[in-house]
């Protein structure tokens, strides 16, 4: 009998225990030393672990010992650890998941010291080793059960690294057509309430039914459940999609390398603390640029990601690793946009997700003086701030700017102010405006000769209506007629003109006849006023939603505003 621990679970398994995917770059294989590592299996019998441990306690302090040259000189040290650690797991009940999350985070991250040097100084606590990844041990089991034996959680997949259940997964039957992917998701849903414990160190949670594969973090409501693709091929709804989903996401080093650089907290709108964790689209064009910037060439490219689809996130991931990089030698990371609004919005996301070292540039002088003076930080600014910029600025070529918008501002005065400030300088462009091929200035000033079409990465209209990273757009047609008698028209302008010369008659004629004048007649707007009232009550009232609607100009968005509260019977419009 097929049932979703011997077909979905066993692939899930097999996948991951499998031979190494054929896509790891060069970059990340130089990551794992003499040795590539991948998953083993344990059954979760032979794991040496009590039912009511998170972590698998005697594989942490191993790591501890192989990891931290301070605690192999003296192994008891690891004890400390550990109760830290089991001090964060229990907090969950007061702190709340996500905020115990961060904190565990922060430890896998190697954020965090302990007084083990030789004189009581503090050093760095490494659990994982994220340079040579061949130094982690990786296991995957399945049916962990917490936190007792009886009546207790059973996860289908659990994926550790050196003691750690970092990954959790749901596996459902592919064989019922009432059960899908969504169904996994929301178990981990309920899992994360009762037994918030297991989910402190989690990276990442994922769901599957053999179909589809969904990936989500810590309170991350389903329906921003992301998949993930790599490459061009983004068909689903087969094993052999779940299983390339896995290969590409689940390897060691992706896994890693989302925990370190694309993992965000911060907080929302509502001042709660959120986690996010980074679209496939945001990892990859992210990653192009890192890549790029440490080969040294080509240095320019250009992203094409739609709106709505995060490339404000994904600035904010790619400055994070930039900054990070071990080889780039301290960079400094500029974000140029091209309008006040978004660089709020921008610095409001930055600031939001805490990043540290970042700057926003109110002042032309500021944004001279920091760069003359060779500041290596987050510089956020508009373009216009390189306005009265002569000549050189900073010639370092660990300069990286990432534009956005990048089609509007780029190709005049502006733009070629901003290349002779920072000759040497990486400049990526961003934008979620398609550009015309026409429009070969922006080509020329973003696009690589190496990138095919011109794009570095592509993120398609048609792509993020399908992952759902953008709402779809539903249109309407209306036909409301506009009936003009032509023989009222003419004998009404006849008897006001008639004291006119036949020139001046003609002159006057010419500059009445305009369409903005017709569109706003009265009949017109008092017509589709009517439609959109009676629209807005059969259809989108049961939304909650609010009407909207954009009008040629100020003064015939005033004069539609009165007719819809005339129609609606509203003392004012909603909004």
């Amino acid at each position: 009998m097929f049932n979703e621990e011997n077909t979905i679970e066993q692939l899930v398994i097999d996948t991951l225990c499998g031979n190494i995917s054929e896509n790891m770059v060069v970059e990340e294989l130089a990551h794992y030393g003499d040795k590539v590592k991948t998953w083993r299996f344990v059954s979760p019998e032979n794991l040496p672990r009590q039912s009511s441990d998170v972590m698998v306690e005697s594989m942490v302090r191993d790591a501890l010992i192989r990891l931290n040259p301070e605690i192999s000189a003296n192994p008891d040290r690891a004890d400390e650890v550990l109760y830290r650690l089991r001090t964060i797991l229990l907090s969950v009940q007061s702190e709340g998941l996500v905020r115990a999350n961060e904190l565990f985070t922060e430890w896998l991250r190697g954020e965090k010291t302990m007084p083990f040097g030789k004189r009581g100084e503090h050093t760095t606590v490494r659990l994982i080793d994220f340079e040579n990844l061949s130094n982690n041990d990786y296991v995957v089991t399945n049916q962990w059960v917490y936190p007792v034996k009886d009546g207790g959680r059973r996860f289908d997949v659990v994926v550790l690294i050196n003691g750690f259940p970092l990954i959790i997964g749901e596996a459902k039957t592919p064989v019922r057509p009432a059960v899908a992917w969504v169904d996994g998701a929301d178990d981990i849903g309920k899992y994360e309430q009762t037994a918030p414990q297991m989910f402190v160190p989690n990276v990442l949670s994922f769901a599957t039914e053999g179909k589809f594969y969904r990936y989500g973090t810590v309170r991350m409501p389903l329906d921003i459940w992301g998949p993930w693709h790599d490459g061009e091929d983004k068909a689903e709804g087969s094993m052999a999609h779940v299983q390339r989903s896995i290969r590409s996401m689940l390897r060691p080093y992706v896994v890693l390398d989302i925990l370190r650089n694309f993992t965000l907290f911060a907080t929302d709108k509502k001042h709660r603390r959120i986690k996010i964790i980074s679209r496939y689209q945001q990892y990859q064009a992210a990653n192009l640029i890192i890549n790029r910037v440490v080969k040294g060439y080509p240095k320019k490219g250009l992203i094409w990601h739609f709106q709505g689809s995060g490339k404000s996130l994904l600035m904010v991931f790619a400055a994070q690793k930039l900054r990070m990089h071990t080889k780039l030698g301290n960079p400094t990371v500029m974000i140029v946009v091209d309008r006040i609004d978004l660089d709020t919005q921008i610095t409001a996301t930055f600031n939001a997700a805490d990043i540290p070292n970042m700057i926003g540039v109110s002042k032309r002088e500021e944004l001279q003086d920091l760069l003359e003076k060779d500041t290596r930080k987050i510089i956020i600014t508009t373009i216009y701030k390189f306005g009265e910029a002569e000549g050189r600025l900073n010639d370092r070529s660990n300069i990286i700017v990432m534009v956005d918008e990048a089609h509007r501002t780029q190709e005049g005065d502006l733009g070629r102010k901003m290349r002779e400030a920072l000759p040497n300088a990486f400049l990526f462009g961003l934008t979620g405006t398609p550009i015309n091929k026409r429009d070969r200035n922006t080509f020329w000033a973003f696009g690589a000769e190496e990138d095919e079409q011109g794009y570095m990465s592509r993120y398609s209209f048609e792509d993020s209506i399908r992952d759902k990273a953008t709402l779809p757009l539903h249109f309407e047609a209306v036909d409301v007629k506009l009936r003009i008698d032509k023989e009222a028209v003419n004998e009404a302008y006849a008897r006001l003109t008639g004291s006119l010369g036949d020139q001046d008659r003609d002159d006057l004629a010419k500059k009445a006849a305009r369409m903005a004048v017709l569109i706003k007649a009265p009949a017109r707007v008092n017509a589709i006023c009517r439609h959109i009232v009676t629209h807005y009550r059969e259809k989108s009232r049961r939304t909650a939603s609010k009407p909207r609607w954009w009008c040629s100009t100020g003064s015939a968005a005033s004069f539609t505003n009165g007719r819809w509260i005339n129609w609606s019977g509203r003392r004012r419009a909603p909004w």
